[in-house]
């Protein structure tokens, strides 16, 4: 039996409400060692945090994500530095920019991803990027920063972007999207990705891969994606579970630790 990481999960999603603790512990006691639930405000953060504590295999990740910047507080980063410094917390995130929709506040989106980008820095945490239909000032604003400690989710750019992403020294990971039949672009990307800059993610309850696609996404379903990872890198499968373990652990420090 495969044994993996799912280093981006929401837990927190109505989705889950009626079977959330019967389906972690299942799945938990099949192939998903860990798994870190993502924030998108401060309560979906202060819920990672709940969970983090209440499942021994689950961590948090806390942030605002830029759907979500509208209405935050003045003293939000004074909130998420509280439940950062927590042993379970592995990382900010997930943060960036989204243009995706209409309405959207450009400016404000910025100035809170930034906002977020310091905070990471001055607790020597690790970021977790979303990024969607943004790419060009997503990229401006972290390579004003040099190197980045992170991941960019769900990845969805060309081979291109890609490698512009692992030149500034960040991780690359994907979703289900890779077993989909017009995921033409999304291979590309990842042929370019080596495997030690690789991890792993479903971005549950959404992105479920074949054969399961458009049901419920749950962590074990990463199971379904492993296989096209080794089908592309040319390696076994058990190899890219191993090795996009040991690169999560490595991202997610406080992981060793707790």
């Amino acid at each position: 039996m495969l044994q993996f990481i799912d280093s981006h999960a929401h837990y927190d999603a109505e989705q889950f409400d009626p079977d959330r603790d019967e389906l972690l512990n299942r799945i938990h006691r099949g192939g998903v060692l860990k798994t870190v639930n993502m924030g998108c405000n401060l309560e979906r953060s202060r819920l990672s945090v709940e969970y983090a504590e209440k499942f021994p295999f689950m961590y948090a990740a806390v942030g605002i994500h830029p759907e979500d910047v509208e209405g935050t507080p003045a003293d939000y980063l004074e909130t998420l530095k509280k439940w950062a410094v927590l042993p379970k917390t592995v990382a900010i995130g997930e943060i960036g920019l989204d243009y995706h929709y209409e309405g959207y506040d450009p400016d404000l989106q910025k100035k809170i991803f930034e906002e977020q980008l310091d905070l990471a820095a001055e607790l020597s945490l690790p970021v977790v990027i979303h990024s969607r239909d943004a790419t060009e000032d997503c990229m401006n604003i972290l390579r004003k920063r040099g190197t980045v400690n992170g991941v960019m989710h769900c990845f969805s750019g060309s081979a291109e972007t890609a490698k512009q992403v692992l030149a500034l020294g960040m991780n690359i990971s994907f979703t289900g999207v890779l077993t989909f039949k017009n995921a033409r672009k999304a291979i590309e990307a990842l042929a370019v990705v080596p495997l030690d800059r690789l991890m792993l993610e479903t971005d549950c309850p959404y992105m479920a891969p074949e054969p399961n696609r458009g049901k419920r996404c749950d962590s074990s379903m990463i199971a379904d994606i492993i296989p096209k990872i080794a089908e592309v890198k040319g390696v076994s499968p058990e190899q890219v579970a191993k090795q996009t373990t040991e690169n999560t652990l490595n991202l997610f420090k406080k992981m060793q630790e707790n």
